[in-house]
Order: structure tokens, then C-alpha cells, then sequence
């Protein structure tokens, strides 16, 4: 059975089966890009995923000297941030038997560059806010309710609100 675009007797099957075993749980994303040393957009890489695979490319914004021909690498980071955020907001509510109309989220980051140009000690990334537009018959409390499981649950604002390990190699040759 789907409910809002979520299988949801898959998703129970999941949570069963990983409540069995929570090592399940962990998955490992792997992206492999190259950066364009001629024309053309500055950075693409073949992206796989469950059923498939395409490249995805990006070109910073002419004011950082790319060509602005596709999204910027700030941009992805918005838009993913955006779609895990719906995502999981949709996952609760099916999970909970709430059907929606209508799930639209707004995304908004606010970026400071002049750290990135040496000028200043200035916060890169002073905040993003997102804004979650949600048409339900569900009543406003029980919707208000979902929004507080998906900010406590998105893997996104989990990324956004926690510190996560860097590591970094530098291969030479």
C-alpha cells in the first residue's frame, strides 16, 4: 500500500527487519567526480544509485569564476537538504496513516563568501532555513507533530544541526 508516494508495508518491513538488527542500518554513499581543467562545467561525477546511474554536473556561480551553467555545489547541498527533509516528512505522516494533498518545502541558505576569498573570519554558512507548506485534513496539531519527527529524524538536519567527522588524504602523483 502507498501513502503519499511511500510503500509503506516495505517501509514496515524495514524497520522490522532492521529492529532485529540495527548493524543493518549503516549504508556507506559514495560519490567519484573530476574536476574539468577545460571548458564547460567545472566538476561532474557518474552518481549510481538503487536502479540506476547518471552524471551530475556542477559549475560555480560566474561571481566565483565558474560559468554558472549549472548548479552550483551549494545549491546541490540545498536541494538535498530540501528533498530529505520532505522525504522524511512524508515517511512520518504515511507511517502514521496521514494522508497529505500537498508537501511543498522551501529551502533557503544564507552564505557569507568573503571567508572563502581570505577576507574575513566570518561564518561560511550563517543558517538555512527551510519552510514546509503542508495541505491535510489531519488537524494542525498532529501536522505540527510530524514536522518535530522529521526535524528530529532527517539524516539531512541531523547533518546540518550536529558536527560530523572530516577526513581528508591528499593523493600526489
Amino acid at each position: 500500500m502507498k501513502l503519499n508516494n511511500i510503500d509503506v508495508a516495505k517501509l514496515k518491513g524495514t524497520v522490522e527487519a532492521l529492529s532485529k538488527d540495527l548493524s543493518k542500518a549503516k549504508k556507506t554513499n559514495r560519490i567519484e567526480g573530476e574536476w574539468n581543467l577545460g571548458d564547460g562545467p567545472q566538476f561532474s561525477a557518474a552518481v549510481e544509485f538503487e536502479n540506476g546511474k547518471m552524471k551530475l554536473m556542477a559549475d560555480q556561480p560566474t561571481f566565483l569564476g565558474g560559468g554558472g551553467q549549472q548548479p552550483g555545489p551549494m545549491i546541490y547541498c540545498l536541494y538535498g537538504s530540501a528533498s530529505c527533509y520532505a522525504a522524511t516528512f512524508a515517511t512520518m505522516a504515511a507511517m502514521e496513516g496521514i494522508t497529505l494533498k500537498r508537501l511543498k518545502v522551501t529551502a533557503e541558505s544564507y552564505i557569507d563568501f568573503s571567508k572563502v576569498f581570505g577576507l574575513s573570519e566570518n561564518p561560511i554558512a550563517e543558517k538555512v532555513k527551510f519552510i514546509l507548506h503542508v495541505e491535510s485534513d489531519a488537524p494542525k496539531n498532529k501536522i505540527a507533530e510530524l514536522e518535530e519527527l522529521a526535524k528530529k529524524r532527517c539524516p539531512a538536519v541531523y547533518c546540518l544541526t550536529n558536527p560530523i567527522r572530516l577526513e581528508t588524504t591528499l593523493e600526489i602523483g
